[in-house]
């Protein structure tokens, strides 16, 4: 028998994160008893193993808090503490605390300005009680070497971290009629970097390159999906929100899709990297350290120039026209209206430093 083991993960509940759970449940070992404290707006959404013992945690601030409290109070010496949520636990914990750190931002990636008020505040908080309880962790996880240098430096101590990638591997869906050029799976918190896609594409349709884009955005970013349908409906660019998707229609969309455009400034993982390199899909990404951990792209990008990440959608599309050849210095003087004639006739008069 292998140490007992707490799984504790509020607020996993949709994104990347639940597809990892989810794929972690489905493989727990048999013959193990699984003790979990979840999300309850999970619950339609996993298969739990047979005779798991699980607490269902609502979504407000006194049911977290009173989790915390019974999370300190069920661990015990030799028990393992997965906080597959990403922050430290509260309390001190009898256990052995192991935190899978997936969320970058808490890390300090952007600017809280960046965010709407109600979301940077949230962030804030977190970052704040991650920095705070960091002795309460025992070792961390990643999922990139990336990600483990950017924990260690955001740390500043001597922290446990072990490098562990891990995904659910998919199989590749038989190809459909393909729908769509590109294709990008994300929400629209801004470190994503929607705005310099959209004017990307915006660049794109006025050298008269109308590729098809479909994204991914949810309920919480209504106004990217209010430009996106500005720009399809006034402006004639080929783009579409399919909306919030879950995991297997993200799958399928993959299928009927040309190419995964992925322009976010930084990832602990890249979830939809992975994906897409599975169901055999070119990638076209920043080039960042985050993408090269997990994947060999087709074409790159500066993500902070929309004018970068259109020359590379124009390349991948063999779509590029050759550069300018450089002239010469007589070309310049033409190009001013003088001859060689014209410049020995106006030097007269200016030797010997004479004007």
């Amino acid at each position: 028998m292998s140490s007992p083991l707490i799984l504790y993960a509020p607020n996993v509940h949709t994104g990347g994160g639940l597809v990892l759970l989810q794929s972690l449940l489905c493989d727990w070992p048999t013959g193990q008893i699984l003790r979990a404290i979840l999300d309850e707006r999970a619950i339609p959404k996993l298969n739990l193993p047979v005779a798991a013992q699980v607490t269902w945690v609502q979504s407000t601030v006194p049911y977290r808090f009173q989790a915390e409290r019974q999370l300190a109070a069920l661990a015990r010496p030799g028990d393992t503490v997965l906080c597959f949520h990403g922050l430290p636990p509260l309390f001190r914990s009898a256990g052995h605390v192991v935190l899978f750190q997936q969320n970058r931002l808490l890390l300090d990636l952007m600017r809280l300005r960046d965010f709407t008020l109600r979301t940077g505040l949230r962030v804030a908080a977190e970052r704040w009680i991650s920095r705070a309880l960091r002795h309460h962790v025992d070792e961390y996880i990643v999922q990139t070497p990336t990600m483990a240098r950017a924990l260690a430096n955001w740390h500043g101590g001597n922290a446990v971290i072990s490098v562990f990638p891990f995904s659910q591997i998919i199989a590749a869906k038989p190809k459909q009629q393909t729908e769509w050029d590109f294709i990008y799976v994300s929400d629209g918190l801004p470190h994503k970097n929607h705005s310099r896609l959209l004017k990307a594409w915006e660049l794109l349709a006025s050298e008269g390159i109308r590729p098809s884009l479909t994204l991914t955005l949810g309920p919480r970013d209504q106004a990217l999906a209010k430009k996106v349908s500005t720009l399809a409906e006034c402006q004639g660019i080929k783009i579409n929100n399919a909306g919030h998707l879950d995991h297997n229609e993200v799958l399928l969309l993959y299928s009927s899709t040309h190419a995964l455009i992925f322009p976010s400034l930084g990832e602990s993982f890249g979830l939809p990297l992975i994906e897409a390199r599975q169901a055999g899909l070119p990638i076209l990404a920043p080039e960042l350290d985050y993408v090269r951990d997990v994947c060999e792209p087709a074409q790159t990008f500066d993500p902070y120039s929309p004018t970068s990440i259109a020359r590379a959608v124009r390349r991948f599309l063999q779509q590029t026209d050759p550069p300018p050849l450089p002239f010469t210095a007589s070309a310049f003087w033409s190009k001013l209206g003088i001859t060689a004639d014209e410049i020995s006739s106006k030097s007269v008069g200016f030797s010997n430093g004479n004007f």
